[in-house]
């Protein structure tokens, strides 16, 4: 029960934060695919999630926080340039370690981007960073004796 409740916790962490699934997994001991595996599963989850519920959730929610129009603000002008710049790719490319797995996957679904499109974007980008995190994490900063 105890190993299935830490499994559950760094998924839905993940879900939110992306990071925290290769930080969580190696202090919890998790082993290294294990780690990977939670990882992509947590963000994916949240990619699929909003990705079909993203468009509601935009008109129902963020409306009523977002009465006002306000100007850009800097991170908008940031999403916007790396926007124009890569596009999609760009976007999920980056999502895990600028965005959210929610917040990119609204910024996405808000410029009207094919689900069919971005969705196995998001999946190489969650896999890549996964990948990458978790190595770190496992292979290196474990190693280092604090």
């Amino acid at each position: 029960m105890a190993e299935l409740v830490k499994y559950l916790t760094i998924y839905f962490f993940t879900m939110v934060k992306f990071i925290a699934g290769p930080t969580m997994g190696t202090v919890s001991g998790l082993s290294w695919i294990e780690t990977v595996l939670i990882t992509v599963a947590g963000m994916m989850t949240s990619v699929i999630i909003f990705a079909y519920l993203g468009e509601k959730f935009r008109k129902k929610y963020l409306s009523r926080i977002f009465k006002k129009k306000k100007k850009f603000s800097k991170k908008n002008r940031n999403f916007v340039i790396i926007w124009k710049k890569w596009g999609v790719f760009g976007v999920t490319f980056l999502t895990p370690i600028i965005f959210t797995p929610i917040g990119g996957t609204l910024l996405i679904t808000s410029m009207g981007e094919s689900k069919k499109k971005f969705i196995p974007y998001m999946l190489f980008s969650a896999i890549f960073w996964s990948l990458s995190f978790s190595t770190f994490f496992h292979f290196f900063v474990s190693k280092i004796n604090l």
